[in-house]
């Protein structure tokens, strides 16, 4: 099995995570600063409520402008961050933009209200109808509460993914209102021509980027490759690799770890949208996938046709040897999260132990490959069976299977379950955060 050739980089005591979130937080503090400054110099209200609403509308177009960043899925944040990382972090900076918004509206017109002697729901209307840009702001209020509602997690647990993104899509009408918003009856946005310059490009950074990571890169790329499926192989009764090849494979910038937005040009499955990882390390003219076979949508992937045309986007994650810290490594899988894992093993350098946690033998994916792999890179395979409980991985077992468990980078990917019961056993046995990897493979938190 040959895969291209990559120069492994040592393990760092400065973490590319931490940069690249250093950077943000630095960045969005930055922009904060200069939209305090803009905003003191544009004078103050003589009613302390409209002071404190314009402040907070102030910060919320700045959240907002972030919320874009954040989801752009541009390449050099979502490699060193990880798709779940800034999935999680949009959703939290969301619900804040919410009640920054809420609060820019509730102040406003309360504080107006006070100002002219009418009552808050009078003088809201009076807004709205009076001044130009009011009406497009309250429409963006109703849009993005309507959107939070769809993110709390009791309401995206029972959406399908297609259904929440359609929903979601509004938040592009959201932002284009209250923008217009902003640059008709914002004092701030108008206040000088610096204050104009800054708002029109932080605006255009941010849906630039949102075009460009989310549209024109994925576009560009599969023109580029011209992915099709070369070959469908059956693995188990419920799980199926999938080969696909294209033209420059060498050039397209995969990593063993990562995963692809994978859609099957035929007329049923072209709208879907499927994140699976790569089974095995990039080799310049390949990619394979690996997927369990649960619902309907990924049965049919049994019965794809070799030629069919593919549409992948990405390579999205984090879950890479690009976070290395340790020259050795430990890498602990559950069920079909075996197949980064499977990728990361071939491309490790250093001493290697594979825990693969299984119900039964049978559930073994790729475990003849893992076997394989293992013996020719001289890596430890322990395959783990039995039920849920009693915990085969806790922590006095573990360090009985890997007594330098401390000593080693460890990547866990597995079901939420079972993740979540590996990383609580790493804390316990005091195993140093950032020695520890892990990620969710979902398109949305």
């Amino acid at each position: 099995m040959t895969t291209v050739e990559r120069v492994q980089p040592p393990p760092t005591a400065v973490r590319p995570k931490v940069v690249a979130r250093t950077g943000l937080y630095a960045l969005l503090a930055a922009n904060a600063v200069v939209v305090t400054v803009f905003f003191v110099q544009a004078g103050f209200a003589s009613n302390a409520l409209i002071v404190l609403g314009r402040l907070a509308g102030l910060y919320g177009a700045l959240l907002m402008a972030f919320q874009l960043l954040l989801v752009a899925r541009l390449p050099w944040l979502d490699h060193r961050i990880g798709m779940d990382r800034l999935t999680s972090w949009h959703r939290w900076v969301g619900f804040g933009l919410l009640w920054t918004l809420v609060g820019h509206a509730v102040f406003i017109t309360f504080g107006y209200a006070q100002s002219s002697s009418m009552g808050p729901v009078d003088e809201l209307v009076e807004l709205a109808t009076t001044i130009e840009g009011v009406l497009r702001a309250i429409v963006a209020l109703v849009l993005i509460m309507v959107i939070g509602a769809m993110s709390a997690r009791y309401a995206r647990r029972r959406l399908a993914y297609e259904t929440w993104h359609f929903i979601h899509l509004y938040t592009y009408v959201a932002v284009v209102l209250a923008f217009t918003h902003q640059v008709g009856v914002g004092t701030t946005f108008t206040t000088s021509s610096a204050a104009t310059a800054y708002w029109w490009g932080l605006w255009g950074v941010a849906l630039g980027a949102v075009f460009v990571g989310r549209l024109v890169l994925p576009v560009w790329r599969n023109l580029r490759h011209q992915l099709r499926v070369s070959a469908v192989v059956p693995e188990s009764d419920t799980v199926v690799s999938i080969y696909v090849t294209g033209r420059d494979l060498d050039r397209l910038p995969a990593r063993a770890g990562q995963f692809f937005l994978w859609r099957f040009l035929t007329k049923d499955r072209w709208w879907q949208a499927n994140p699976f990882s790569l089974s095995a390390a990039p080799d310049g003219r390949t990619l394979r996938l690996t997927a369990k076979t649960a619902g309907d949508g990924t049965a049919a992937l049994r019965h794809l046709k070799v030629g069919t045309r593919v549409f992948a986007e990405g390579p999205y994650g984090a879950f890479t040897t690009l976070h290395r810290t340790r020259p050795e490594t430990l890498l602990i899988a559950g069920g079909v999260g075996v197949t980064p894992i499977r990728a990361l093993l071939e491309e490790l350098h250093g001493h290697v132990v594979l825990i693969y946690r299984v119900a039964t033998d049978r559930d073994a994916v790729l475990y003849d490959e893992l076997r394989e792999l293992a013996d020719a890179k001289g890596a430890e395979l322990h395959v783990i069976t039995g039920p849920a409980t009693p915990d085969k991985l806790a922590p006095r077992e573990l360090v009985g299977l890997v007594p330098d468990v401390a000593d080693r980078d460890v990547f866990v990917c597995g079901p939420p379950g079972m993740t979540g019961a590996v990383l609580r056993t790493l804390r316990d046995l005091g195993v140093p955060k950032q020695q520890i990897h892990a990620e969710r493979f979902s398109l949305a938190g």
